[in-house]
């Protein structure tokens, strides 16, 4: 499975990510399989590594009720027994991260550098209330200083939000694990450069509505319907659900036999998606859009040979016009060598339409919805929308808990008559007047040192050469630093 949540393709196997079972039913015994679920690792809640996932109710640590498998007392924290039975009992989690970004030529225009310091701090509670009910609560600060900073918007500067509330239950009903959750969370269910849950920002990109689900053993379905959050920049009363903006839709998921390819997991995941924005504005026209998504994922690992593999289709009606767009992203690495250290070589090519926003007519731009959009520019300077990337990569471990990649992106823009166009659709002033292909040439650098399980440090290192098709329109170059200690328990 490919790990996009650093802009880099950093490849990770499902078979190293640490499945987590059932989250409300008994432990099982170490030593027996999981075969009556889905495996958690492909279950849409993301993968969880060394007991950590960065959704922290898709966590399990029920083994701490053992006391000798408690190491320190933040282990304490982790199974807090209410009732003797074992059934009731909480999870605390919580994480603090300071971060500092540096941009030269902010908007890739002749300017001061931007500093920003970035403080995180979230604590939470995942209260069980026996083995088919659940509350989980999440409280986060976002704040932001430095140089340069304009107005930061509410996901880094917030006093205090609730980052995640809501209530699940989940059940056996005809031999599938079944539940639905209620309220405010995290979903990244799908592509992870469509849906995704920014964890790039101090406050996270999360969702308010339902969820449910149904697991057996070889598929799932996950269906929902959710609104946006607007994020406001002081207490706990400025952060209402957005109902200018509706998102639903449903994933499908089959676990490919894994004797197909030899020991091999692999997963498809065709998707539908709908998107209803009261407000969207392209090129220079505003108004309602609706608009499709459907699509495919085909992700996972055979041997050496890791994918991760997308297509879209995106339909619907844009202000009255017709919208025509589609998407393909496929990334690949291949392992050279068995250890889990082993040195990974890959590619990843990113295609997103364009055309129709400053032209009248048939609107082909392709919507990148909240996805990830770190993986294209760190210093969030592209999107998916006129599209074409083509990204090698290289992924060494120089000693095991440092995790190094560099990665060169060649750029391009599929219409000429079309804007280029940086994170959250917003198009480059002008660029849709003048010819050129090239949008630019991108040099990335990610080094990752975990120091322990719950501490680690960050380093990004990214330039931004700008291409004809940008410096045409009075844009040029920048380069972007970030570095950032993060400690979660």
């Amino acid at each position: 499975m490919l790990i996009t949540l650093a802009p880099i393709a950093v490849a990770v196997s499902p078979a190293a990510a640490q499945d987590r079972g059932r989250p409300l039913q008994p432990p099982k015994a170490p030593a027996t399989p999981i075969v009556d679920s889905f495996p958690a690792s492909a279950a849409g809640d993301g993968a969880t590594t060394g007991g950590y996932n960065l959704s922290r109710w898709a966590e399990d640590w029920r083994g701490n009720k053992d006391p000798a498998k408690r190491k320190d007392v933040i282990d304490r924290l982790k199974y807090v027994e209410i009732a003797g039975d074992g059934d009731v009992y909480a999870t605390f989690s919580g994480e603090l991260r300071l971060r500092v970004n540096v941009t030269t030529n902010p908007g890739l225009l002749k300017t001061e550098a931007q500093r920003q310091d970035i403080t995180r701090i979230v604590g939470g509670v995942d209260l069980h209330l026996g083995r088919h009910v659940r509350v989980f609560g999440e409280l986060a600060h976002g704040g932001i200083s430095g140089e340069n900073l304009g107005s930061p918007a509410g996901n880094l500067r917030n006093d205090l939000a609730v980052q995640q509330l809501f209530l699940e239950a989940q059940g056996d009903v005809g031999g599938l694990d079944t539940g639905i959750r209620v309220g405010r969370q995290e979903f990244t269910d799908g592509p992870n450069l469509l849906t995704s849950a920014r964890d790039n920002n101090a406050l996270r990109f999360v969702l308010n509505g339902v969820r449910g689900y149904a697991r057996g053993t070889a598929a799932r379905i996950d269906l929902f319907d959710f609104n946006y959050t607007a994020y406001g920049p002081k207490g706990l009363g400025d952060d209402p659900r957005d109902r200018n903006t509706r998102f639903s839709g449903g994933v499908i998921g089959y676990a490919v036999p894994t004797t197909l390819f030899g020991k091999s997991k692999l997963y498809i995941d065709p998707f539908l998606y709908r998107l209803r924005a009261r407000e969207e504005q392209w090129g220079t026209e505003s108004g309602r859009e609706e608009r499709m998504f459907a699509g495919v994922r085909a992700w996972g690992d055979a041997g050496p040979v890791t994918i991760d593999w997308t297509v879209d289709h995106q339909f619907g009606t844009f202000d009255g016009r017709d919208i025509d767009a589609w998407q393909v992203f496929a990334a690949q690495t291949y392992k050279l060598g068995k250890a889990a250290t082993a040195p990974r070589i890959g590619v990843h090519v990113d295609y997103g339409s364009g055309g129709g926003a400053f032209t009248g007519g048939k609107l082909s731009n392709a919507s990148g919805l909240f996805g990830n959009n770190i993986y294209f520019s760190y210093g969030l300077f592209l999107t998916p929308t006129n599209f074409l990337g083509i990204s090698p990569n290289f992924t060494i471990n120089p000693v095991k808990p440092v995790r190094l990649t560099v990665e060169y992106q060649f750029t391009f823009r599929p219409s000429e008559t079309d804007a280029v166009y940086r994170a959250a659709g917003t198009p480059y002033a002008r660029t849709e007047t003048v010819r050129g292909k090239e949008v630019g040439q991108v040099a990335r650098l990610q080094a990752v040192w975990t120091m322990t399980p719950r501490l680690s440090t960050t380093l990004r290192l990214e330039h931004m050469q700008a291409g004809d098709a940008l410096t045409r329109a009075g844009y040029g170059n920048s380069m972007f630093g970030a570095a950032w200690i993060s400690y979660r328990f």
